[in-house]
């Protein structure tokens, strides 16, 4: 099952920024985002006229603290190993600076950060027939991600993001753990894949995880209270019976569901075409 197949996932993420030019650069430049439209203090990015994210200008937004409840990282799912590897030339030439290199596994990960302090994870699956499960859940790991090697597969020039490249999963800092669980396990109807020491990992379908939520930085974090930048939504997106189901527990109706975890993280639910699911 790709992350794209379950019946929820991530449609895209939306960004509060301080700098909407820079910032849409960056994303334009080093991860091949191409830009898809611009209605003023807004711009919408993505890959081959889907969108993948939204940057919303706020030159007056307070900057979140690194400890504050909100975005850990916004994880951008490329179709293949290969297409990585390419990834990675690109990056190199460029010079862009990462933040770490992990083998989880499930999938091989590149991170950054753009230049307002948000996180980035940029990845691929492995062959979901090499996953492994334990009593547990799902087995992650995070090793060492030998990126010569990587790099050594690359076989082409990036031609920027390419089709089907998706928003593969979003990562959330939090203030407690057991109160994350019971909400987007309950209220979101999510299934608790795997736990890590301070973080917990939930999947719709078989998928790995299309959210997590960790204490790492936040521990004790308490609700924002609006205005900072980083993280302005994530919006998922529901088969129809998923759709109403979350309405019926959320106590909402409409095909537009919105809600928010216990730190005010703001969750939009719209549906999904169903012919497209796994």
């Amino acid at each position: 099952m790709a992350s794209s197949d379950a019946p929820i996932d991530v449609g895209h993420v939306a960004l509060v920024v301080r700098d909407l030019d820079k910032v849409a650069t960056f994303y334009q430049q080093v991860l091949g985002l191409e830009p898809l439209t611009s209605d003023g203090e807004i711009r919408r990015l993505g890959a081959r006229g889907t969108t993948l994210l939204e940057l919303r200008q706020d030159k007056a937004a307070r900057v979140r603290a690194p400890r504050e409840a909100g975005l850990f990282h916004t994880a951008f799912l490329l179709p293949s190993h290969q297409e990585l590897a390419n990834w990675l030339g690109h990056i190199a030439r460029i010079r862009a600076p990462i933040q770490g290199a992990s083998d989880h596994l499930v999938s091989e990960a590149i991170y950054l950060v753009d230049p307002e302090g948000n996180g980035i994870e940029v990845y691929a699956d492995t062959p979901q027939d090499t996953w492994q499960h334990s009593a547990a859940g799902i087995i992650m790991s995070t090793e060492h991600l030998d990126l010569n090697a990587l790099l050594s597969d690359a076989d082409a020039d990036w031609q920027g993001m390419p089709r089907g490249s998706v928003i593969g999963h979003v990562h959330l800092q939090v203030g407690a753990i057991p109160e994350a669980e019971a909400f987007y396990t309950g209220v979101l109807g999510m299934k608790l894949k795997t736990r890590y020491p301070g973080g917990s990992f939930y999947a719709s379908g078989d998928y790995h995880h299309h959210l997590a939520t960790n204490i790492w930085n936040s521990r004790g974090a308490k609700p924002l209270a609006g205005g900072e930048t980083g993280l302005a939504e994530v919006v998922l997106r529901a088969t129809k019976s998923e759709h109403d189901a979350l309405a019926a527990r959320a106590g909402q109706t409409g095909e537009i569901l919105t809600l928010v975890d216990p730190w005010n993280i703001p969750l939009t639910i719209t549906t999904k075409d169903e012919t497209h699911v796994g």
